[in-house]
């Protein structure tokens, strides 16, 4: 097949992609418009001249694009943004507004967009869009993930988390350990925590931008990266917080729920092992809780940085820790939530594997594992948490080993799909001719 011929019913496919997307996009931004929001895309464009609400973030995604730059450019790019960022920054001082830096790194991708599309011809045109677009996608997947948290506190009044309270009990109640831990450690591990839990983007793209170093000599990207994860996590998992809405224990069971608490409990008092029930919340604070999206992306972050030099396995590895310690420890999520979020992307990295591999036996079972343990998660979690609670060392250890089963079976195929190194045959030694 030609490339011609080739390239065709690939164009129509991004095609497709792009409309829908687009399409999601507006929907989103319509019903966020219905509760009197603004929606990604609003947020979106405010950001070109109005303070953004993360420069980390934007220039992380500038980063991203430039992956398809030559060095020269590359530089260019970057005192551009700089240069646009010092203007406004002093425009900023001079009104007394809310400074943030950012927006030379947005009007630098939006630039190459245009350069793009007006510049450059052929594959260098399909290459720059394409860079255009993944730097693009990580600042929509976070507007879009606001507008979702949105959605989940404005259709779901009520909330399970005294069913997800009474099930931790089979793991020993972790997040009030770690809440303790936390609170112990002063405003030192407080504040590491923290920047650690905010900034897991930009850990991705640095994770990314070596996964996509080659990027620019080879003219083209490699078939699977640490973004394609991320992006799928965060396209399904809204999806489970409305099917299963979960505030988290420092809400539910804390200072920061008010009146809506069950009671102050969180961290120093575990919950009571009682019947639970629904219970109703506001209609501010997010239900994105189950499953544990922070730690999914960590947990991806460290499975793509295992192949990259000891510095990044090492950030990787701390990366993960840190993540699992501050959701935990400032009481964002249960241990039951962590567990499920563990699966949930051991789930999807398989899937998106054995994509691009194709489709095979291993494969196909190891997804389907995963979707029945994680399903087993949730189903166990709404219908016999009082009985887990109460039977916490035979619930726990069957929690725990469901997981790491997971993990066993992912570490074990994915081995397999390595490709095997191919000895060099030995030639034989020829006799010398006297």
């Amino acid at each position: 097949m030609t490339f011609a011929a080739w390239r065709q019913p690939r164009a129509i496919l991004w095609a497709a992609v792009g409309v829908v997307a687009l399409g999601f996009l507006i929907a989103l931004e319509i019903a966020a418009r219905h509760y009197g929001q603004p929606g990604p895309i609003t947020n979106q464009a405010k950001e070109v001249v109005l303070a953004p609400k993360s420069g980390p973030l934007l220039y992380a995604s500038m980063a991203l694009m430039m992956v398809v730059l030559t060095w020269r450019e590359r530089f260019i790019a970057a005192g551009i943004a700089v240069g646009i960022d010092v203007v406004f920054f002093l425009v900023r001082w001079a009104l007394d507004v809310k400074m943030m830096f950012g927006n030379g790194a947005l009007w630098v991708v939006l630039g190459y967009a245009v350069i793009a599309v007006t510049r450059r011809t052929g594959r260098e045109r399909v290459l720059l869009l394409k860079g255009v677009g993944l730097g693009l996608l990580l600042v929509a997947g976070r507007k879009t993930g606001d507008t979702w948290l949105l959605i989940t506190s404005k259709t779901r009044p009520a909330v399970l988390d005294q069913y997800v309270a009474t099930a931790d009990h089979a793991l020993g109640n972790p997040s009030w350990l770690a809440g303790r831990i936390v609170k112990a450690t002063g405003p030192i591990g407080d504040h590491i925590l923290d920047y650690v839990y905010i900034q897991l983007a930009v850990a991705a793209v640095l994770v990314s931008l070596y996964q996509l170093r080659n990027v620019a000599a080879e003219r083209r990207f490699p078939s699977h990266y640490l973004v394609r994860t991320f992006l799928m996590i965060g396209l399904l998992g809204p999806g489970i917080y409305m099917i299963f809405p979960v505030v988290g224990p420092i809400f539910a069971y804390g200072a920061d729920g008010g009146h809506w608490a069950v009671a102050d409990l969180w961290p120093n008092t575990p919950t009571p092992i009682t019947a639970p029930h629904h219970m109703p919340f506001d209609e501010i604070t997010p239900r994105n809780c189950m499953p544990s999206l922070h730690t999914a992306w960590a947990t991806a972050i460290f499975i793509h940085s295992r192949k990259g030099p000891r510095i990044l396995r090492f950030g990787g590895a701390f990366w993960l820790i840190a993540t699992l310690g501050a959701t935990l420890g400032f009481g964002y999520h249960y241990g039951t939530d962590i567990i499920a979020g563990v699966v949930f992307t051991l789930t999807i990295e398989t899937a998106l594997r054995a994509q691009e591999r194709g489709w095979d036996r291993s494969g196909i079972q190891l997804v389907a594992y995963g979707t029945t343990i994680f399903t087993a998660f949730l189903v166990s979690y709404r219908f016999l948490p009082v009985y887990m609670a109460e039977n916490p060392w035979v619930f726990g250890p069957l929690l725990i080993l469901a997981m790491v089963s997971v993990i066993y079976a992912y570490v074990r195929t994915t081995k397999a799909w390595e490709p095997k190194p191919v000895p060099v045959p030995q030639l034989e030694p020829q006799p010398e001719l006297v």
